[in-house]
């Protein structure tokens, strides 16, 4: 009889320890009642051998040659009795020819990582350095937990209603203004979950969080230490970051990080994963080898020719995503943080690597793409694309989805930056990304969840600083600042960086404003950078990914200084949940009215020039219970003069309500309409400034 792969098989005895075939079909590591089964695959290994450790120790206690008699296929099964996963770690070591030219690095001494590992240690605590200056032995820990999820449902918010949050873990709360215990760490998170309820963002977007290696690259410059801060470089792909942890007891980041995606349900909001399939910290031809370069490194990654590693991912090597095993690590990868840990989706950093074949080239039809798309798991899952990579290919608006992937779509991002801060020529293309970019994504077909509006995240300038800096000041990354994006379509308002002046000052707190406006009133899902809502600042760095510092920590003093921003943000968001019309299609307005208009300066003036800095999108449909019209009008100002804008005509029994004008301090119940110029056929808009009028009944 077999279970799960179990093959029945009379008791063995290798040094010392009863053994037999463990469960072939569950690769890892897993407690049973009798013990501990392993499972590992690999090609072109000729042996493999486990290594048993007791917890903390270097060196192994126990050495257990896996019988070659154990193998079936290319898998290695192996039932260890009386093991208790408290008690040991493990990792393996594998023998097989060494061949640079045909990427074959296999290597007995090396020891090797589980690649379905559930915990890892090693480094365990944030910037820790191996003695002697040796790379970090990793091994992997048993993981057994019994976490109660309560009363947990989905939220299975719809794609265009999301307004997400992006953030780093540790840089969200490690600065001591966020008056949280155990800052930087996943319990410093969920301390800070009330805030982010208040604010009403919908759905957080977590930066790596699997198991990645701070220490790689890291370095001194101008005596401040440096370190692979972001974490885009994933060491083991099922374990969640150890130093992410509060408490440091066996497995207990696991633990940490449910309860704070627990929580964060419980508040209506959802957890998106930032996750790494590109690349592994595993480097090129001079980097270290402790997982798959040593299990089989010619099927794990892309190679050349010759044996070297192609470099899509512009970090050292490329996963060679559309292989048979990869694509199979990748989709159990992704189920296990679906059913283990049930987060909501996934965000795919340089996602266009996913679509390449083993050469490099991109695929029409790529197997890994849709394989997620239709996997009976992952089913509900959000799936973003973010659809370029480092090898100059460029997918937004083109990338496969199947109806399923969603884009972060950069050209929202570069057209609507370029209008905001007044740039001649981009009005109509403006007009496009804030109706939902219905040019790259058929609206018929996809609706309005394609396109995921942004104008920053973690890379590139946060919405402060864009405002505040014409060019990158990256200085301090050590690279005298050549890396990082030099076309930021930033503006600095008169002054680099900054500065005391009040126009200056109020000018900036404008734009802030306006960007705020437009992008939660953009159809489809939107998203900015954790901090924008209170001008957080990285001091016109915009490459932030090695300072672990004020630099790219939130300084949450500054929440008091621009506490106006923060409350318009607050009052954006929720207005924007309130009305439907403003992230996607509803019914038809009774009143006959189409769902979208444009008005730029005239009603139903769709035309725009290079000279066009005015321009007025008007949405209708019913409001979200289906009992009334909903209708709203949206004003936008880019010019460097105030400008006049007629109002297009409403319904019998209805009037325009003025709820917006940047130009003005925001305040909680404030009257824009005593502060603004205009009547119910026209408005005043001011300077760089945003409007926003409400279709309200008569009395």
């Amino acid at each position: 009889m077999e279970s799960l792969g179990e093959v029945i098989h009379p008791l063995d005895n290798i040094g010392g320890f009863d053994v037999r075939p463990g469960f072939y079909q569950m690769n890892g590591a897993y407690q049973t009642e009798e013990g501990v089964s392993f499972t590992v695959s690999s090609h072109g290994a000729t042996s493999c051998v486990l290594l048993l450790f007791r917890p903390a120790a270097q060196e192994p206690y126990a050495r257990i040659r896996i019988p070659e008699s154990y193998k079936i296929g290319n898998t290695y099964s192996i039932l260890v009795f009386g093991l208790k996963a408290e008690d040991f770690e493990y990792a393996y070591q594998m023998d097989g020819p060494a061949d640079q030219a045909r990427g074959l690095l296999f290597n007995r001494k090396h020891t090797l990582l589980d690649p379905y590992a559930k915990a890892v240690t090693g480094q365990r605590n944030w910037g820790e350095k191996p003695e002697g200056g040796k790379d970090f032995v990793y091994k992997a820990r048993v993981v057994q937990s019994d976490f109660d999820w309560g009363r947990y449902r989905n939220l299975n918010h719809k794609f265009e209603d999301l307004v997400i949050y992006e953030m780093h873990v540790r840089g969200f709360t490690k600065d001591a203004s966020s008056g949280v215990k155990g800052g930087g760490t996943f319990e410093g998170l969920r301390q800070k979950i009330p805030y982010l309820k208040d604010l009403g963002i919908n759905a957080v977007e977590l930066m790596p969080i699997f198991e990645f290696d701070e220490m790689e690259s890291a370095r001194v410059v101008d005596g401040v230490q440096l370190y692979n801060y972001w974490g885009y470089n994933t060491v083991s792909f099922f374990a969640p970051n150890t130093s992410y942890a509060f408490h440091q007891e066996h497995n207990h980041e696991g633990d940490e990080l449910k309860r704070l995606i627990r929580e964060l349900k419980e508040n209506g909001i959802e957890v998106i994963l930032d996750v790494v399939f590109n690349h592994t910290a595993e480097g090129n031809e001079n980097g270290p080898c402790f997982c798959f370069k040593g299990i089989d490194n010619n099927i794990y990654y892309m190679l050349t020719p010759d044996g070297y590693y192609y470099n899509f991912s512009g970090c050292g090597n490329v996963l060679n995503c559309n292989h048979p095993v990869v694509r199979r690590f990748i989709t159990d990868c992704l189920r296990h943080w679906a059913v283990e840990y049930r987060v909501d989706g996934f965000r795919f950093d340089l996602a266009s690597i996913l679509g390449r074949d083993q050469n490099g080239a991109p695929m029409e039809n790529p197997p890994i793409l849709e394989a997620l798309a239709f996997d009976s798991i992952l089913g509900d899952m959000k799936l973003i694309a973010e659809a370029w990579d480092a090898g100059g290919l460029y997918q937004v608006g083109s990338f496969p989805s199947w109806n399923r992937w969603a884009e972060w779509n950069g050209r929202y991002r570069d057209d609507m930056r370029s209008f905001l801060k007044g740039d001649s020529g981009v009005a109509g293309r403006a007009i496009t990304r804030i109706t939902g970019s219905s040019d790259m994504y058929d609206p018929a077909s996809r609706g309005y969840s394609a396109s995921v509006n942004f104008l920053t995240c973690h890379d590139g300038f946060t919405l402060y600083d864009l405002y505040s800096y014409n060019e990158k000041h990256n200085e301090k990354n050590g690279w005298n600042n050549t890396d990082g994006d030099n076309n930021g379509l930033s503006w600095n308002c008169g002054v680099e960086g900054e500065t005391d002046d009040p126009a200056v000052m109020s000018l900036r707190r404008r734009l802030v404003k306006n960007a705020f406006a437009t992008l939660l009133c953009s159809r489809g899902p939107a998203m900015f950078f954790a901090g924008d809502e209170f001008c957080n600042t990285q001091y016109g760095n915009n490459n932030a990914y090695c300072q672990d510092n004020i630099i790219s920590w939130l300084d949450w003093n500054r929440l008091e200084e621009f506490q106006e921003i923060h409350d318009f943000a607050r009052f954006m968001i929720h207005f924007r949940a309130k009305h439907p019309i403003l992230r996607r299609d509803t019914k038809p307005a009774v009143c006959g009215l189409p769902s979208v208009s444009i008005h730029n300066g005239e009603p139903n003036r769709n035309y725009t020039d290079y000279n066009t800095h005015l321009i007025g999108i008007m949405y209708a449909g019913r409001n979200a219970d289906d009992t009334d019209d909903d209708m709203i009008f949206y004003g936008m100002n880019a010019y460097w003069e105030p400008l006049e804008m007629r109002l297009p005509s409403l319904p019998e029994s209805y009037h325009w309500k003025l709820v917006v004008n940047t130009f003005c301090e925001y305040q909680d119940g404030a009257d824009f309409e005593a502060q603004t110029q205009g009547d119910q056929t026209r408005v005043r808009v001011p300077e760089r400034s945003t409007v926003i009028l409400l279709a309200e009944h008569d009395l």
